[in-house]
């Protein structure tokens, strides 16, 4: 079954939240709404308003654009190595030490 686009911009807040190490509750504090509210947003029951996608990005360090990058929907991989190499294209040597990390981490 394909993934409404409330379900899908809730698993990328999601995703969003915990590269950045943030639990919900401390998300919701930083972004000043109840953490009730950011759990429905994460399971896409809800979806946010403007203002809140804003602080959600500014608290996440993000672009507003990041929230509706659904690279899991890609369709072959070959389209998911385009994604992961744009996403690369502007890394500084801390953010790609960093990337370099985390796929070890999760390849093993």
């Amino acid at each position: 079954m394909e993934q409404s686009t409330k379900e899908l911009l809730g698993v990328r807040i999601k995703e969003l939240r915990k590269l950045r190490g943030l639990t919900q509750d401390h998300l919701s504090q930083k972004v000043n709404i109840d953490s009730k509210h950011l759990s429905r947003l994460e399971v896409g029951r809800n979806f946010p308003s403007l203002d809140t996608l804003e602080r959600l990005a500014n608290v996440l360090q993000v672009d507003l654009c990041s929230f509706f990058e659904f690279a899991h929907k890609a369709r072959s991989t070959r389209e998911l190595k385009r994604i992961i190499n744009e996403l690369l294209k502007d890394a500084d040597d801390h953010k790609l030490k960093l990337v370099v990390k985390i796929l070890k981490a999760v390849l093993r």
